[in-house]
């Protein structure tokens, strides 16, 4: 467009705003749910001096801004994953088995608190969590069972484990061996995301440099026996979970995979090798044009990075592949069905955004774990939006709109300008050390807060439309962490009963000095789980040589 046509647009915008505001009877406050405030209008004066083949582009085509498959969902849809677990593995067997019937396209496994922290069912900390927020493993044992009946070899699975997450790997790995299964087929993904633990969610094991070792050991292991596996998926949705806006999740996801790049190519691993096995995972929250440009942004600003900062050469190094949840802390208690309205906006934005997976929440999940109905009438928002809407009719089909667009690269400017805080203050690891990211989410989280409580922001049944004397009447699952918790016991004394405990020994033992002397950590924990070494003696015996994380106090 010639400057002189925009000279004319600004001119008639001005005279517009004029009208505009003289007609205005509101003090409402126009901002995203990130509180960034937004402009009445926007016009091609807006696009700045974007350059449509060098920022927006096509899709497959570097930098990828509107999605990195030349025909994304016309050529395959969306991986519709539903995050489950709970109780026993008997239950979550039954479960997955419910949900692949149903019309799941792969399996993504909730671990429960004492397995996220490397405790046995039966240790005391593990008390009245049991099976409480997801499946308990403690042993190969219960993987074989969580996966009976299911062909690993054909689906894939996610596992959102961190601190641990070679150990429950390893599990996965040797339930394949025993089905005759062979690596090279094995297909999933990690979240062994532990940075954004000490970020965020507080589920840790050991410090941060021995924990960074463990997810290079893994990548190194994966590099040459598990080819189809995602060794990690880089976190937002818990940074943003934390209370964090949307460009504070873009920057500090994007910064922590970073960071696990260099440590890789710190230990000798090559980019090219490493970058196409790391995904992300990001938040679906309600604001439907915000999120939209943050996954447009995130795949420009990932892309030019990979390529210009760390020198990788194949092109799949260069595209940001994500998994999106619809946001938890966006669901309600109060009129918990009209959850099920704002899991279908976030979902919508996700899949307008170009996710390549999806996980939709239940209407339930602030009372309790999803019911089969709530878990099935989530799977069906996916559904529903696959087949009904025309959405994946095209491809990024708001690309243009001078909104989405202003958006987009307002979203890019403000992430490039957190990285270069995050330099200035010596990079990722001292960041946390200080407590960089911890008091901008506390702070963020707050101004949210304090929204709410002024009733500048509405949200429908908590501040705003309430039903006075509300009763719930929509079915909640009970889990008896009780008896999740003597079936698990009893299933660890079972495997101890059947195993070889000097073989168990020596392998743990292996594993303690393969810690020490530095060589790679999955092998031997790979022998560890196939003696039947339950998780918390294979976390222990690391813990001799890395110790135990705690955090200093953040003021």
């Amino acid at each position: 467009m010639n400057k002189d046509t925009l000279e004319e647009i600004r001119k008639r915008k001005a005279e517009w705003q004029k009208k505009a505001q003289a007609s205005s009877k509101t003090d409402r406050k126009w901002v995203t749910v990130s509180s960034a405030p937004i402009d009445p209008l926007y016009t091609p004066d807006n696009d700045g001096d974007r350059d449509y083949l060098k920022d927006v582009g096509f899709p497959g085509e570097f930098p990828y801004t509107r999605g990195i498959h030349s025909s994304m969902y016309r050529g395959r849809m969306w991986t519709m994953r539903q995050f489950s677990g709970m109780g026993t593995p008997e239950e979550t067997n039954k479960r997955y088995h419910m949900l692949l019937n149903a019309g799941q396209h792969g399996l993504s496994v909730a671990f429960d608190l004492p397995t996220l922290m490397g405790y046995d069912s039966d240790h005391e900390r593990s008390l009245g969590e049991v099976g409480k927020c997801g499946v308990a493993v403690d042993t190969l044992l219960d993987m074989e069972i969580i996966f009976d009946g299911i062909d690993v070899g054909k689906i894939s699975t996610s596992m959102t484990i961190n601190a641990p997450a070679s150990v429950l790997l390893a599990m996965y790995l040797v339930v394949a061996e025993k089905k005759g299964v062979p690596y090279e087929k094995v297909r999933g993904t990690l979240q062994n995301d532990i940075l954004k633990e000490y970020i965020a969610q507080k589920e840790w094991i050991y410090p941060p440099e021995p924990s960074i070792r463990l997810i290079t050991d893994l990548m190194g292991f994966c590099a040459d026996h598990v080819p189809k596996w995602n060794t990690i998926s880089v976190s937002g949705y818990h940074i943003r979970e934390a209370g964090a806006t949307a460009v504070q999740e873009l920057a500090y996801t994007l910064a922590d995979g970073f960071a696990y790049v260099e440590a890789a190519m710190d230990a000798g691993l090559d980019v090219d090798t490493v970058a196409p096995r790391i995904s992300h995972f990001f938040n679906a929250h309600m604001d439907f044009f915000e999120e939209i440009a943050k996954y447009r942004a995130a795949r420009r600003i990932y892309a030019r990075r990979m390529r210009d900062k760390y020198g990788a050469k194949k092109e799949q190094s260069w595209k940001i592949r994500f998994h999106t949840q619809t946001a938890g802390c966006s669901l309600t208690a109060q009129q918990p069905e009209l959850n099920l309205v704002r899991t279908a906006i976030e979902a919508l934005s996700a899949v307008l955004g170009g996710t390549q997976s999806l996980h939709t929440n239940s209407m339930d999940e602030t009372l309790a774990l999803p019911s089969d109905k709530a878990a099935r009438l989530a799977l069906r928002t996916q559904q529903v939006i696959a087949h009904e809407t025309g959405v994946a009719n095209t491809i990024d089909p708001l690309a243009g709109s001078y909104f989405i667009e202003a958006l987009t690269d307002r979203m890019e400017e403000e992430c490039l300008k957190i990285f270069d805080e995050i330099d200035a203050r010596g990079g990722v690891l001292k960041c946390i050390e200080e407590g960089y990211f911890q008091r901008e989410i506390a702070r963020s989280a707050y101004i949210y807060q304090r929204e709410i409580d002024k009733k500048e922001r509405i949200i429908v049944g908590v501040n705003g439309f309430i039903l006075e004397n509300e009763e719930i009447d929509i079915p909640v699952l009970e889990i008896d962490d009780a008896v999740s918790r003597d079936q698990q016991i009893a299933s660890i004394k079972k495997a101890k009963e059947m195993r070889d405990n000097d073989k168990v020994s020596r392998a743990l033992a292996d594993l303690t000095q393969a810690a020490k002397d530095g060589s790679n950590t999955m092998p031997k924990i790979i022998e560890c789980v196939r003696c039947y070494a339950t998780e918390g003696e294979i976390s222990d015996a690391m813990k001799e040589v890395f110790g135990e994380y705690v955090e200093p106090p953040i003021i």
